[in-house]
């Protein structure tokens, strides 16, 4: 099976991991953003914060939107360090935040012993204006490094992407584009590991996976854990599916 989803705390369950057992980690965690006050941060849910009140659906919350910023930074720093410890020489970190969120991120990479090599914009086109100023139409992927990066492939991602939020099938509040994913994963070596400790509903894992690699992930959420896992075996039981060869 090229595919292992853990039921779980993140932590917790990282902390099971072998040293030095993957070869990438891409992962999207809760942000714990939204709101110019601290009870705007920490009291509302995932859906009062990223969802909009026109929203044409009905998908459910995810946990872990209630630290503060200085507790996220303390936490996302010390998953990181596991993360960091099961991760092989050369693996390639890639971590999703807002705008508020990106200058403890970048701190709490760092501090987990990665080499912060820089920030890539995500442009979604299908947001929406901001009266009075520019729209906030961004996410970044800070990504980094255990050590130096591996200059002996042949391989030059874009240093941004423009894509929307899924519409169709949209089955996560903040789901990612497969196809964005479907590039993000090839920092990680043919045949590889991809680590995402959450999982949501399974876009950086199908990806992986459509992408000749392995992938091991973890879902706290129970709801998202069974569509993350439908959505991984579907790829696996596609009849045109057939794992991606090495690289040239």
């Amino acid at each position: 099976m090229p595919y292992t989803l853990h039921r779980g705390d993140a932590l917790t369950v990282l902390k099971s991991f072998p040293d030095e057992s993957v070869d990438s980690v891409i992962t999207d965690p809760p942000y714990n953003s939204g709101g110019r006050t601290s009870s705007d941060r920490t009291a509302r849910t995932a859906r009062a914060k990223y969802t909009s009140g026109d929203a044409r659906h009905d998908l459910a919350n995810f946990p872990g939107e209630n630290r503060d910023q200085r507790s996220y930074r303390s936490w996302l720093t010390e998953l990181l360090t596991e993360a960091y410890r099961a991760s092989r020489e050369h693996a390639v970190v890639m971590v999703f935040s807002d705008w508020r969120q990106e200058p403890t991120t970048s701190d709490a990479l760092q501090m987990a012993g990665w080499t912060w090599s820089g920030t890539i914009p995500w442009i979604k086109p299908a947001s929406r204006p901001r009266k009075g100023g520019p729209k906030q139409d961004s996410e970044f992927i800070l990504w980094g490094v255990k050590g130096s990066l591996d200059k002996t492939r042949d391989l030059y991602l874009p240093g941004h992407f423009i894509a929307s939020q899924p519409r169709k099938d949209r089955v996560h509040i903040t789901q990612k584009p497969v196809e964005v994913m479907q590039q993000l994963v090839q920092v990680c070596p043919p045949g590889g590991t991809v680590l995402d400790p959450f999982t949501g509903s399974g876009s950086t894992g199908v990806a992986a996976l459509k992408e000749g690699r392995n992938f091991v992930g973890v879902e706290l959420s129970e709801h998202y854990a069974g569509i993350a896992e439908e959505r991984l075996r579907g790829v696996l039981t596609q009849d045109d599916f057939e794992l991606a060869g090495p690289e040239e």
